[in-house]
């Protein structure tokens, strides 16, 4: 079989590497080596799949359902490796294998066309939020996971590069970035993290009706974890007349469902919705960023 990536894919990848470099060009020799060595059957690659990895769906040699999942090293694979192997599918997908092979793992198969975003709002809020509870535990000792404050220190960097360039942002980015200052002044928690966790990211499941996938882990506190919760569905939000209030009532309302500071996550969601906004803007997705800075003109 050819494993030609989904142009999401490829898309993506030109966002974070614009340089370019070699992994989609050895892509297809590594995941036929990936196959070949767990005696895999291959089903079909996932389309449109995610924005770092090739997701390919296969049969292990006793017919038991899978996923091979292929990321590239700026994906942090290995961190996710760790995290899933620490969560032992406790509210996450469970990994099928211990060894370890760098940039490949293998995962139990969940249904990968049905996510919580095909539930209404308000029930997919509620199963999220409730998946995304069950991950928050101590991190492992055995690991050294990159922090909310180193993660958010490098996009702190390129939010002030951009205001630079692009004057209309600055004064999002200045408030974004004092929110940040205030926020790692006094951070409540040091939890194992999501990272990168939303609605599209809790997936049906056989074990338990829904499970987590795709981290991008990272220690720090609870409320950095839920804020890229609040503005799932951000284009829906932008739709609506009353779309600010609605906004702010769901803050509330996901603070007071999981025990977590109110204005800790409005802070928090400020920070990552101006940050994915001026990250849009830089790479050239116009409509992506300005939906998501007039969502953080609300906070």
């Amino acid at each position: 079989m050819v494993f030609e990536p989904p142009k999401r894919l490829v898309r993506a990848l030109g966002e974070t590497a614009p340089d370019g470099d070699d992994w989609l060009e050895k892509l297809p020799g590594t995941a036929q080596r990936a196959v070949a060595l767990r005696e895999l059957t291959v089903e079909r690659v996932q389309v449109p799949g995610g924005r770092s990895s090739l997701v390919v769906l296969v049969r292990a040699a006793d017919g038991t359902p899978a996923v091979l999942k292929l990321a590239p090293g700026r994906a942090r694979p290995e961190a996710e490796r760790a995290a899933l192997a620490h969560w032992a599918g406790r509210g996450a997908v469970q990994l099928l294998e211990t060894t370890s092979t760098e940039g490949v793992l293998l995962l139990e198969r969940l249904h990968p066309d049905v996510s919580v975003r095909s539930l209404p709002e308000a029930k997919a809020l509620l199963e999220a939020a409730g998946t995304l509870r069950r991950l928050w535990v101590e991190p492992p000792a055995g690991f050294s996971f990159e922090t909310v404050a180193e993660r958010t220190g490098r996009q702190a960097e390129a939010m002030r590069a951009r205001a630079q360039t692009a004057p209309e942002v600055a004064p999002l980015v200045d408030v974004a970035l004092a929110a940040r200052e205030e926020l790692l002044a006094a951070p409540p928690e040091h939890r194992l993290l999501h990272g990168t966790f939303r609605q599209s990211k809790v997936l049906a499941g056989e074990r338990m009706p829904w499970l987590a996938v795709g981290p991008d882990p990272v220690v720090g506190e609870c409320a950095f974890d839920l804020a890229r919760l609040v503005r799932d569905r951000v284009e829906d939000l932008i739709a609506q007349p009353s779309g600010a209030a609605t906004t702010r009532r769901r803050v509330k309302r996901l603070a007071e469902s999981l025990d977590v500071d109110q204005e800790r996550l409005r802070g928090w969601t400020l920070f990552r919705a101006v940050e994915s906004g001026v990250r849009a803007g830089r790479v050239g997705r116009p409509r992506d960023a300005e939906l998501l800075l007039e969502f953080a003109s609300w906070l």
